[in-house]
This record gives structure tokens, C-alpha cells and sequence, in this order.
């Protein structure tokens, strides 16, 4: 239980002091019954699975949840948007069953020819890790070269757009958070 408590919490971005208050016990107590020195009592229990909005049997189960560890093998991806042939743009969801994630991962496989493909942009930020393949990524004021293990971290809301230009397709690793 103990660390399904701080885990738990954490997802709800929630202090110590802020879910003590919450359940109605002291930041010593809680701090405890998360490092396993102290076991709360049922109606404590109760308190806290409330709290944190969960159903009390998840803060004493032994299961991983989904919600907490989540594997997404290469050929479970979700096809988002794109076409399927090759130098087409395609884009493949990771971890799409889960709610309430923080950040938005995929895969993109990105067009080799931009043609009249417009600069993007959307709020938050951005990171980019080139898994195969080169591939450019175009600022309006600069173009960066990204080949196998480079990556690029930015503020999503300086307009942007990639291709791929290595002889074979171009794999991308791309995390937004908003």
C-alpha cells in the first residue's frame, strides 16, 4: 500500500501536506504510512482512497495497474493519421488507452518532400528523438539536421515542420506536453 499511496498522490499532483489535509492527519502520519512504518486504519483508508478519488480495494492490491505501468509493444501501436506508403506522412499512437496522461507520445514517420505543407504550431512543448532515418526539422529561421539517437526539445509554439531526407524512411520518437 505504501507506495500505491505515493505513486497515487503524485498522479494528483498532490503534497504531502496538501492530501494530509485532505484526509484529516498530519504530514508526519502520512509520510509514514507512505514508506510502510505505519499501516492507516480502515477508516483512514477510507479517507484517502477518497481523497486521491480512487476505490479503497486499489490502495491495498497487489496488481500492477495499467494506469501505472503501461507497455506498448511496436506492433500494438494505434494508426493515427497519414498515408502507408512509403515517403507518405503516418503517425502511430502510443499508450492511447491511457487517461490522463501529461504528455502525448507518437511515432512519426514524416513526408520526404514538404511540398506546400504548411508550419505548425499548438501550445506547450515538444521533443523529438530521430529512432531511424535523417530527417530536417524547419524553424522559419533555421533548419536543424537530425540524424539516428539526435533529438530536439522546443516551445511548440515557434512554427515548425519535418521531413525525412535519408535514402530510407525516417522513424521519430515525439512527446508533446501541453
Amino acid at each position: 500500500m505504501s507506495s500505491r499511496v505515493r505513486v497515487l498522490r503524485k498522479q494528483n499532483r498532490l503534497s504531502l501536506e496538501a492530501l494530509a489535509a485532505k484526509v484529516g492527519v498530519t504530514k508526519s502520519y502520512l509520510s509514514k504510512v507512505e514508506r510502510g512504518l505505519s499501516d492507516p486504519s480502515i477508516s483512514t483508508a477510507l479517507k484517502l482512497a477518497h481523497a486521491l478519488d480512487v476505490d479503497v480495494s486499489r490502495l491495498f492490491s497487489d496488481e500492477v495497474e495499467p494506469e501505472l505501468v503501461t507497455v506498448v509493444r511496436a506492433g500494438e501501436r494505434t494508426p493515427m493519421a497519414g498515408g502507408t506508403g512509403p515517403g507518405t506522412p503516418h503517425y502511430e499512437g502510443i499508450a492511447t488507452g491511457l487517461t490522463g496522461k501529461q504528455m502525448v507520445p507518437f511515432m512519426m514517420h514524416p513526408p520526404t518532400e514538404l511540398g506546400d505543407s504548411p508550419f505548425k504550431s499548438h501550445a506547450g512543448e515538444e521533443f523529438l528523438f530521430v529512432h531511424e532515418g535523417t530527417v530536417e526539422l524547419e524553424f522559419p529561421e533555421q533548419t536543424v539536421r537530425l540524424e539516428p539517437g539526435d533529438s530536439v526539445y522546443f516551445n511548440s509554439a515557434l512554427p515548425h515542420r519535418c521531413r525525412s531526407t535519408g535514402a530510407g524512411p525516417a522513424a521519430v520518437l515525439v512527446v508533446i506536453h501541453d
